[in-house]
């Protein structure tokens, strides 16, 4: 199937008016009454100037045509068949004989190769200007810079122009909804994009494979090498000289390097600083002081700036600014003050535990040591009983006496340790009261404290809210 740009022998950007004009000559050309010798051939080469006409004289078709021609010249529908060169026969060291310019020689071969795949690329080219422009191969003898570095950077990011339309699984022309087309085209153009990297992957690693064993890349690398290597040695002997000749200037003149003479700069200044406080007294060495004093004088505490002059500090303290942070200064301040009263008052509290809890403790030991006591006492006072009612089992009436006035002299002893305990005891429990009375008045002070800065919180925040 041919072209209808080709049928008219007209370029793809003519007009209507040109379009017109080549079909005229078209027609006066292939009439079936001026070709009577060959009347059946002019017959169907008139119908196809006819049919090119009837498209592209409407603007909607030439526009469908222009869009979709690859598909309708080339597609699956079509006659058109790929005879594209098979490239991966040619990734053996076999294909060729040598490294010469012979019938079978690696630059013969290889050049042959991509003037192939270029021939190819070359019927899917609009602008046929490009084929002057790709670069060739060239032979064993040809220059790095003119031919093989140009070829090597044009090959290695190689794109093909081939549409790969005759791989499309569904054909266009079947359906004209709108819809079902744009889903077929998206389905046909992975396709087509999927076969295009295959086919420039191929050729890629061809180049990669090809320049790796050429040699004249293998030669123009060790020309490179050779340079650097030359170039270092000369950076690095031009440096020995230079630092030669420096150290000869230096020893020449005697003069010191420029880092030797700021050594003793520090203790010159020092005593320069001496004479004129001697010559000026203390007011030149209490200036900067002074200065300092009058810096901090232009300071703001709440928005940390300093000023040069009075006039622009009083400015600062009518401002917006200003005023807010300094009640957020104030704000910080009184929940330090109250953080600390918080604190004191913990403490307190604390410690007055601590008290109570020692206090217990003596109270307890106290009194397990008194209960012991008494029955020790007991103890005693039994042993002794038994020990006269054995010794003297017929006691007489003085000595019964006897042994009463002890007995009574025993009981009137404990009645008195007793009184004492128990005034102790007395003692004690008002101590503890007077402590309890002392820890309430306590707390309910830090409760009055605690609702009084919640009335003031309160306060500000509708103090604010006002503002």
């Amino acid at each position: 199937m041919k072209c209808h740009y080709e049928i008219l022998d007209i370029a793809r950007e003519a007009d209507l008016a040109e379009i017109k004009s080549a079909y005229r000559k078209c027609a006066l050309k292939w009439h079936p009454d001026k070709n009577l010798t060959n009347t059946e051939f002019a017959k169907e080469q008139f119908q196809l100037v006819q049919q090119a006409y009837e498209v592209l004289s409407d603007p909607q078709e030439r526009a469908w045509y222009d869009k979709h021609r690859e598909q309708i010249l080339r597609g699956a529908s079509s006659e058109f068949q790929d005879n594209s060169l098979d490239v991966f026969q040619y990734f053996t060291t076999t294909c060729f004989k040598g490294y010469g310019d012979d019938g079978k020689g690696f630059y013969t071969v290889y050049r042959n190769v991509f003037d192939q795949i270029i021939k190819e690329d070359m019927e899917f080219m609009e602008d046929k200007n490009e084929f002057c422009e790709i670069p060739r191969f060239g032979t064993s003898k040809s220059d790095y810079d003119e031919v093989v570095g140009l070829f090597y950077s044009y090959w290695s990011s190689y794109c093909t122009k081939k549409s790969y339309v005759w791989l499309d699984p569904y054909d266009i022309k079947e359906t004209r909804d709108r819809r079902v087309l744009k889903l077929i085209e998206k389905e046909n153009k992975k396709v087509r994009q999927k076969a295009k990297k295959e086919r420039n992957e191929e050729i890629r690693n061809l180049v990669a494979f090809v320049r790796k064993r050429d040699k004249r890349v293998q030669e123009h690398t060790k020309l490179i090498n050779a340079k650097i290597l030359e170039n270092r040695q000369k950076q690095e002997e031009i440096s020995k000289q230079k630092r030669l000749e420096r150290k000869k200037q230096l020893n020449e003149s005697g003069m010191q390097a420029e880092w030797a003479k700021f050594d003793n700069v520090k203790s010159e200044l020092e005593e320069i600083e001496k004479n004129l406080a001697e010559q000026f007294g203390d007011d030149f060495s209490n200036s900067e002081e002074e200065s300092e004093e009058i810096d901090t004088t232009l300071y703001c505490i709440a928005c940390n700036k300093i000023f040069k002059t009075s006039k622009a500090l009083e400015n600062h303290e009518l401002s917006k600014k200003h005023k807010e942070n300094v009640e957020k200064l104030k704000d910080l301040m009184l929940d330090e003050e109250e953080e600390e009263e918080i604190e004191e008052v913990a403490a307190t509290e604390d410690i007055l535990q601590d008290n109570n809890l020692s206090e217990n403790d003596k109270e307890s030991d106290s009194s397990i040591e008194t209960t012991k006591k008494r029955k020790k006492k007991n103890k005693k006072a039994k042993n002794i009983l038994t020990v006269n009612n054995e010794e003297e089992g017929n006691c007489d009436l003085h000595d019964t006496a006897k042994i009463e006035d002890s007995d009574d002299n025993f009981d009137f002893e404990a009645t008195k340790k007793q009184k004492k305990k128990n005034t102790k005891k007395n003692k004690n429990k008002s101590t503890t009261e007077q402590k309890e009375e002392e820890n309430e008045n306590i707390t309910e002070t830090v409760n009055i404290k605690n609702n009084k800065k919640k009335q003031n919180k309160k306060e500000r925040e509708s103090k604010k809210r006002r503002n």
